[in-house]
């Protein structure tokens, strides 16, 4: 077994490395074991080391697909819009409803054209950003930090 080692204070707490390992799901899996011990995980963090931004490309960006993103986007506000003021109105309420779709879509239709004119070819393309970590630390408070140790280890901790 490893020695815990230190890292900086964070809030005013004294926290050691208990683990490092090389995924989130191994970090969850850590502290679940802490926890199905009987160990106090309100003592526990994971913090992710070596973060890195990662941007996946989901697809091109054309003209037809701004305008259908912007009227789906704009037909959903629409629909909100609708069903509030839908609550003010007697009788008529389906029609509020059908026309604040149908004005959101169109101005939604609009506006994501306009927007992705804008960009002028520099960005023709959607996706999604993220962040990763290299590893992911298991920290513990220094108090405790034997005790969870031991309770890793399988080992019955002392008082």
């Amino acid at each position: 077994m490893s020695q815990p080692t230190a890292v900086p204070a964070t809030a005013a707490v004294d926290y050691r490395v208990l683990r490092t390992v090389p995924t989130y799901a191994e970090a969850q899996r850590v502290v679940d074991t802490l926890s199905d011990a009987g160990f106090p995980v309100e003592h526990v963090r994971v913090v992710g080391t070596g973060l890195r931004s990662v941007e996946q490309v989901t697809g091109r960006m054309t003209n037809g697909r701004a305008a259908l993103y912007g009227a789906g986007s704009g037909a959903w506000m629409g629909l909100l819009l609708g069903l509030l003021l839908g609550i003010f109105t007697v009788g008529a309420w389906l029609s509020v409803v059908l026309w604040g779709v149908l004005l959101g879509a169109v101005w939604g239709l609009v506006l994501g054209l306009v927007g992705h004119a804008a960009t002028r070819g520099r960005r023709d393309f959607r996706s999604v950003q993220g962040l990763e970590a290299e590893a992911y630390d298991v920290l513990v408070e220094a108090g405790h930090v034997e005790a969870a140790a031991a309770h890793l280890d399988g080992v019955r901790p002392t008082a």
